[in-house]
């Protein structure tokens, strides 16, 4: 990466100059008259050795320039700027190779190996059984799936785990309402009747966990009898209980695993909060007095003691809360795993909570908190406000990528040039492509707004505008086969390339990998995001100014081939956000 080979330039240029640099900061000058990559390391290390931070990135520049005996493959020249930067103008043979490592990398091109032979278990679209999986979830299983794949582009032998909730009192509330309500309209064994669909049933337990949870809210002898249930699911005492359970908890995971397929993600093991629960009880409970401490008939850790807060991890009834069942959880990771390190993925809800867990882990092994990464996401928000699944007016994932899907489908049925089931194939990929990018163009901790039309726009900082974007090339690239339009090859002489538009794109293709490996090192995907946008932008800018497959101009084979590396750039980056890029729109 031709950032890593100026670093070492910079930091020779230093040594020789007896100043011996621990980093080196290379940026992108907003301005491209700027040059390429501008450093401030004169302006850093003058102060440390007295002297004049302009005087000093003349001599730097000089040891550089002397050095690289210009011309060469990378650099064209090295500046003194302002009050002591230094600008690095790289060479048109080196933006002229670039295309050329670009198409021979094609997938591969943007991968790294910062985190070869590293273990890395990442845990994330955790779904709550019994309930659907609502827009919550996507939001973890969009940020989740993105991060994996950047982590894996990075060389790392990476596991992923999704940790189901299946105990716990939402259950229980679902299972009293199974028992105690009729469904209008269905029998109340509609779990065991094979004559109703997955996702019928599905939406019934939805209504289930609803009924549940106002029984619960408003009335007393509900609210014990639910308690009761909970306690039932726990030590699995109650047959015709146990019956409901396993069935739901089997259909919801059915459910559950069609969902994240159809989002693209699969994952290599599943551990259940049930089986975490029973593991963390007993580390408290070996732990009391030591880690732990006994409160009011629960047991608690304090949190104060490390500027933290009190939580319960045993309650007055003997159970564990979420938090001993992540402490069971941790366990689990590092014993059957042995991970490098342990990324999870919550709501940034839970960020406190999580920081108290952490702690109290700590005190037990210090490797589950040093080799453990917790990353909190934004919610996702309609502007009609925030969807709650406990009120009963939860937007499932399913529904809002289907509502999507036919506004797709609605504006690409008039087109006379892709066929029936092209569109349909197209439109699933759009519908997917929008709502991702919508989540994923922010950094990680904010909220989302979600606007479905404004996310469905061709134009603007949408998935969609990428995806049509990367249309628009392929489709460019298909006409030049159709002219015979020749291969193009390093050394072909382009006066086209001293166009600004032209230019530009050059210049941004270049950066994917580092902004690749920046989002790995950051757990941003919207690095990503934001470069994609950016690239698509230049590559349109270009189209628009330019007639790119035309057998009559010289210049064709490069454009054709500028072209391809935009087109393989996008590909690669939609793929990293979990985003197909369809052929045709």
């Amino acid at each position: 990466m031709i950032k890593n080979e100026l670093e070492k330039i910079i930091k020779k240029a230093l040594a020789d100059l007896g100043i011996e640099a621990e980093s080196v900061c290379l940026d992108h000058p907003v301005d491209l008259a700027m040059g390429d990559y501008s450093t401030n390391v004169a302006m850093v290390y003058a102060k440390k050795i007295g002297q004049n931070p302009r005087e000093l990135a003349e001599k730097i520049a000089e040891k550089i320039n002397l050095e690289t005996r210009f011309p060469s493959e990378m650099l064209e020249k090295v500046e003194p700027a302002g009050a002591g930067f230094i600008n690095f103008y790289l060479s048109k043979d080196f933006f002229e190779n670039n295309i050329a490592e670009i198409l021979k990398a094609g997938e591969k091109y943007g991968s790294n190996e910062s985190l070869k032979g590293q273990k890395i278990l990442i845990e994330h679209s955790s779904p709550n059984l019994f309930k659907e999986f609502h827009i919550g979830h996507m939001v973890n299983n969009s940020i989740g799936e993105a991060i994996t794949r950047i982590i894996k582009n990075s060389g790392a032998d990476v596991k992923v785990i999704s940790y189901p909730s299946d105990v716990g009192l939402g259950i229980a509330k679902t299972i009293w309402a199974i028992k105690n309500y009729d469904i209008t309209g269905l029998e109340k064994d509609f779990l065991f009747n094979n004559s109703k669909i997955l996702d019928e049933k599905i939406k019934i337990l939805g209504v289930a966990y609803t009924l549940g949870n106002l029984a619960y809210k408003d009335h007393g002898n509900e609210k014990q009898e639910i308690d009761e249930i909970n306690k039932k699911i726990y030590n699995k005492s109650d047959g015709e209980i146990n019956k409901i359970y396993n069935e739901g908890k089997k259909l919801t995971l059915e459910h559950f695993e069609i969902i994240v397929k159809k989002l693209g993600s699969k994952f290599d093991d599943y551990i259940f909060e049930s089986e975490a629960g029973e593991i963390g009880k007993e580390i408290v409970k070996e732990k009391i007095g030591e880690v732990f401490e006994e409160s009011e008939g629960a047991v608690v850790f304090k949190g104060e003691k490390y500027g933290l807060h009190t939580r319960v991890f045993l309650n007055s009834q003997g159970l564990p809360t979420y938090e001993t069942k992540d402490l069971g959880l941790l366990k689990l990771k590092f014993d059957k795993y042995h991970p490098d390190k342990s990324i999870f993925i919550t709501d940034n809800e839970q960020n406190e909570y999580m920081k108290v867990m952490l702690k109290a882990g700590e005190q037990i092994n210090s490797a589950w908190a040093e080799k453990t990464k917790h990353i909190g996401h934004g919610r996702l928000r309609f502007l009609d406000g925030r969807l709650s699944s406990r009120e009963g007016n939860v937007l499932t994932a399913l529904k809002l990528l289907g509502d999507i899907q036919m506004k797709v489908w609605d504006k690409m049925n008039s087109s006379k040039n892709i066929t029936k089931n092209e569109i349909s194939k197209a439109s699933f990929c759009v519908s997917g492509g929008a709502v991702k990018y919508a989540i994923l163009k922010s950094s990680t901790g904010k909220n989302i707004i979600f606007d479905k039309e404004k996310a469905l726009a061709l134009e603007g900082n949408t998935g969609p505008y990428l995806q049509y974007t990367y249309a628009r090339a392929k489709s460019v690239i298909e006409k030049a086969k159709k002219e015979n339009i020749a291969t193009w090859k390093p050394g072909f002489q382009v006066e086209l390339r001293l166009l600004n538009s032209l230019s530009e794109v050059e210049k941004l293709l270049y950066r994917f990998p580092e902004v690749v490996e920046r989002a790995g090192e950051e757990y941003e995907p919207h690095y990503i995001a934001t470069y994609l946008f950016e690239l698509a932008q230049a590559f349109n800018s270009y189209y628009g100014n330019n007639k790119i497959a035309d057998k009559e101009d010289e210049n064709a084979p490069y454009k054709v081939a500028l072209t391809e590396a935009v087109a393989q750039t996008i590909k690669n980056g939609l793929w990293l956000l979990g985003i197909e890029a369809p052929e045709k729109l």
